[in-house]
């Protein structure tokens, strides 16, 4: 990097800054120190610093007195300055290697150092080898080596180092530095990690704000983070600066990229390349399943649909090619397009893309989920991907610009559910399977696919079986293939249970088709054709396989894992996983991942079809279901003991008979809560209408993390209404009470406080009538919670002393500490701070004593916000930061953003603006503020910094967002916001 130091002896690729254990080695981006091995030395006093540092940094050329006098003094050195000089250059050779410190010609020099040794050399090696991986197009590697260059300097370089020329290297390596910060970020927003950017962007542009390449890169991270009006705001804000500082005007580079913003030039929307998370080279996915080696026949829809997909990398210009297979189920339509899939490869260098949408089940993937999949397919951050629907389909059509890539959406619904995961950019591709014709996707190719021919069907059952069990039976074949109605996966089923069965003849397949009791009559017409496909694999299998596959088949959920299968099944985990890994090998069943399986969802009807056929007595349908919810709320109970040891909910639960895992760890138990989300959210809404209702409302409470955290909101908020209203049906006040808590936590965290009022007021109503302790104690602390937002105090405060009572009454500490702090928060509204700090304290004492970390969190929140009304601004930040690193470790991004929020606003009491503005970017980025609202609430504090910042338009945008955001809303808070935008006015 030019500007960086070179120092010849010190320089080799990839040098570490530790390469022996007595290697001597300095460091001058930061104070002048010296090791060695990891002793550290005494440089001496500041002159004597001034002289090392003068010396390291002559890249080995030989310093004469005179300028070394003139380096550390200046114009008026003293009158024994060369006496000085020689007696530092004594001690210095004292602490050094032999050898290292050299007198030649009346001066000075340092020699032979190794590599690794000066913290300049090595950062400028770095910097060459982040140029090199740049020009190469490796982005990953050069974002890496440009990071772990920047990570040397340690504060001010030659801090506290006096004289005329540490004055001037200072000034270098910082502009040094600030070239290597500019380097990366702009490779930060190449890759997509805008929205990270932003908050170390405002940071920068507040401590250089006359610098011009920082406020444009500011610029391109507003924009393409969807906050088009800061954007320009950024410039109006520098080109006011610009003038009354310098009296220029911004530079060409600055002027062109707001008249880009102003235009929505396409090429702006998005980085050239994904992010990588780590730093990687350039992720090309190749998520293709594989393709059968035995693929047969379709010579002319092969031909087609290779044609179509060609045309999409050779046609320049050429919107993306799309092509929909449609068919009824089993007549090849995924064999076909991941065949075809494959043989395109070629064409699409930059990779390929699959995903299931589980269009004929009763719960089709969501188009938001499978776009959170691709995007981090394609490499971008978790924390890059935003939250709604049109938000990620911009971001994948943007990410997909400019590359070839392939995507194949299996098994789809509709088009409506197709439409947000087409490319939408030439050079790309979608081939799109369904049992529908999508007449109402535009532009598409569609092809009807039919059943086999007779001879296609014939030659794929020969290419199974194999030639020589097939040439004397030649007629039994026709008579097989023509069972299975020439459907593809009827014949690939038939022929591998043969192929697998050497005793067998061909003619013995073709006497139990033609068994009606193997073959249902309707075996040609419709998806019945598949339900008899299926009919074959069922009659072969052992009845304890047979019963797995029934039983199996009644659980909703994406997949299951081996042990909740195990309880369905009520056998042991050994074998429950030998039963299922059989039941893959006969292809009723697929393996998702170690540990879990899956069925296809045409599979799972006809399995659950054959359990209200087969399964005797009936009454071991709703016992399989019955342990499966007993396994997920046993296991979740206990997830919640780990989280919250000493919180009463757990004994307020309904009992179990089935037992859960046993978890050792909160580490353990939060993996699990996470990842069997999906299926713990289906397991409630399939109990819900059910006798397992109450244990369906217990479980919801049991895993009320999924919402809190954020992550899993939208299915908690599913379930939640699926239960409500299914108890209100029922007539059941005790599981209504609680279902309605729990949906009042939903809307907590979504910000709808009228919604989240109403359901707690009714909740209380009825947990009254039903003697529930539960909602009794909660229902009240949330409607405490909602007061304080909507600034009724006195209620807040009453619902409060409520909650408090019932805590206490039913012994649960825990409950009461989480209602102390909120009565925290109302007496600091009502101007009782020292109240406030004390209410606070007393619920840290209590989860301290009890070992509640997540919780103890909660309560640093919340003596953070007391403390910063009361002036206590240091005191304030330490509680707010232990609260912050709780959070993040307990994997709650919700309460991440609410803290850098609240950390915001104790750096601008304090009039640190700077840092203010960097933590309320970091609430935005991190997406966990909760809602529209909160959003507003970052916006306006973030506005107030960079008004202290001097960014009056910029501020001005946030502020103008903010309101928008109340208005619709109908929040008060817009009164203060229309007088921040317009003070005269609201006057």
């Amino acid at each position: 990097m030019d500007g960086g130091p070179r120092v010849p002896e010190q320089r080799r690729a990839g040098s570490a800054a530790i390469a022996e254990p007595d290697l001597l080695r300095f460091g001058v981006l930061g104070p002048v120190r010296a090791w060695r091995g990891e002793v550290a030395l005494s440089t001496g006093s500041p002159q004597q610093r001034a002289l090392l540092a003068a010396l390291l940094l002559r890249e080995g050329r030989t310093a004469t007195a005179a300028e070394l006098i003139d380096a550390l003094w200046g114009s008026e050195p003293p009158s024994q300055a060369l006496a000085a000089v020689r007696t530092y250059a004594s001690r210095l050779r004292k602490i050094l290697d032999p050898g290292v410190l050299v007198s030649e010609s009346g001066g000075y020099a340092v020699r032979g150092l190794r590599e690794g040794a000066l913290d300049a050399a090595v950062g400028q090696d770095l910097a060459a080898e982040a140029e090199k991986a740049r020009g190469a197009g490796d982005l990953g590697q050069a974002r890496d080596l440009l990071n772990r260059a920047l990570a040397l300097w340690d504060g001010e370089p030659l801090a506290g180092v006096p004289g005329p020329y540490a004055e001037a290297q200072r000034a270098r390596l910082e502009e040094w530095r600030l070239g290597l910060l500019e380097s990366r970020l702009d490779m930060d927003l190449e890759q997509g990690c805008h929205a990270e950017a932003v908050s170390e962007l405002t940071a920068l542009t507040a401590a250089h704000p006359l610098r011009e390449r920082l406020r444009e890169l500011l610029m391109l991270a507003l924009y393409r983070s969807g906050r088009q009006a800061e954007a320009l705001a950024v410039y109006a804000d520098t080109r006011r600066l610009l003038a009354e500082e310098l009296g220029v005007d911004p530079r060409p580079g600055l002027r062109e990229l707001q008249q880009r913003i102003l235009q929505a030039d396409p090429a702006l929307a998005e980085p050239s390349a994904p992010v990588a998370e780590p730093a990687v080279a350039a992720v090309r996915p190749a998520q293709l399943p594989a393709s059968v080696p035995d693929f047969t026949g379709r010579t002319a829809f092969v031909t087609e649909l290779s044609e179509v997909l060609s045309s999409a990398s050779e046609a320049e210009g050429r919107v993306m090619a799309v092509s929909a297979l449609a068919g009824i189920g089993g007549v090849g339509k995924t064999t076909l397009a991941v065949h075809v899939a494959h043989r395109a490869r070629p064409s699409f260098p930059d990779g390929q893309l699959y995903v299931d949408l589980q269009g004929a089940g009763p719960r089709p993937a969501e188009p938001e989920t499978v776009l959170g999949s691709f995007l981090r397919a394609l490499g971008t951050a978790d924390s890059a991907i935003p939250d709604s629907l049109e938000e990620r389909a911009a971001l994948y059509r943007s990410v997909l610009d400019g590359r070839r890539v392939l995507v194949l959406l299996d098994n789809a619904k509709d088009a409506a559910q197709v439409r947000p995961l087409l490319p939408g950019t030439e050079g790309c591709a979608a081939l799109v399977t369904s049992r529908v014709r999508m007449l109402d996707l535009a532009g598409a190719h569609l092809v009807d696919l039919d059943v086999m021919s007779p001879d296609e069907a014939l030659a794929l059952f020969v290419r199974i079986v194999g030639e020589e069990r097939v040439a004397s039976e030649r007629e039994a074949a026709l008579d097989v293939v023509a069972a299975c109605g020439f459907l593809p996966l009827a014949i690939r089923i038939a022929a591998s249970r043969l192929a697998a069965r050497r005793t067998w003849t061909v003619s013995v397949l073709a006497a139990k088709l033609a068994d009606e009791r193997r073959r249902l009559d309707e075996l040609q017409a419709g998806d019945l054709a598949v339900k008899a496909t299926f009919e074959l694999g069922y009659g072969q299998l052992e009845p304890v396989q047979a019963r797995a596959f029934r039983l199996l088949g009644l659980a909703d959920g994406p997949d299951i894992s081996v042990a909740a299968a195990a309880a369905v099944l009520d056998l042991p985990v050994e074998e429950t996983e030998d039963l299922l890994e059989s039941l893959v090998d006969t292809s009723l069943l697929e393996s998702a991942a170690p540990g879990r399986y899956r069925f296809h969802d045409l599979v799972r009807l006809y399995a659950r079809a054959c359990a209200e056929r087969d399964e005797q007595p009936p009454s071991e349908r709703e016992a399989a279901l019955s342990r499966l919810l007993d396994f997920y709320l046993a296991t979740a109970a206990g997830v919640y003991a780990i989280e919250r040891p000493g919180d009463r909910l757990v004994d307020h639960l309904e009992p179990t008979e089935y037992p859960g895992l046993t978890l050792h760890s909160s580490r353990a138990a939060q993996d699990w809560l996470y990842s069997e989300a999906n299926c713990v959210m289906a397991c409630v809404r399939q109990s819900g209408g059910t006798g397992r209702l109450r244990r369906a409302v217990d479980l919801l409470w049991a895993t009320k993390d999924l919402a809190e955290s954020g992550a899993n909101a939208r299915e908690y908020e599913v379930a939640a209404l699926s239960v409500r209203d299914a108890a209100r049906a029922a007539g059941d006040a005790r599981a209504e009470a609680r279902a309605r808590t729990a949906l009042t936590n939903v809307h907590l965290v979504a910000g709808r406080f009228d919604d989240a009022d109403a359901e707690a007021r009714l909740a209380m109503a009825l947990a009254d009538d039903a003697r529930d302790p539960l909602p009794n104690c909660w229902a009240p602390n949330d409607r405490g919670i909602i007061a304080i937002y909507q600034n009724r105090h006195v209620d807040g405060e009453r619902y409060l002393q409520q909650a408090i009572e019932n805590f206490r009454a039913d012994g649960n500490h825990v409950g009461e500490a989480s209602a102390l702090c909120n009565l925290s928060r109302i007496r600091l509204a009502m101007g009782r701070t020292a109240s406030a700090i004390e209410l606070a304290q007393r619920g840290i004492d209590i989860y301290d004593r009890m070992g509640l970390t997540l919780r103890l969190a909660n309560g640093r929140y919340a003596l953070g916000i007391a403390l910063t009304q009361a002036g206590r601004l240091e005191e304030a930040l330490s509680q707010l930061t232990q609260a912050l690193e709780l959070f993040h470790e307990n994997r709650q991004p919700l309460w991440e953003g609410v803290t850098h929020f609240r950390i915001a606003e104790v750096y601008l009491a304090g009039r640190r603006h700077t840092m203010a503005a960097s933590h309320a970017e970091q609430a935005i980025a991190l997406k966990g503020i909760g809602g529209e609202w909160r959003r507003g609430t970052v916006l306006t504090v973030l506005g107030k910094a960079l008004t202290g910042l001097g960014q009056a338009d910029r501020a001005h945008a946030c502020w103008q967002e903010a309101l928008s955001i109340y208005v619709r809303l109908g929040s008060p808070e817009a009164a203060e916001v229309r007088e921040l935008l317009d003070p005269a006015t609201a006057a």
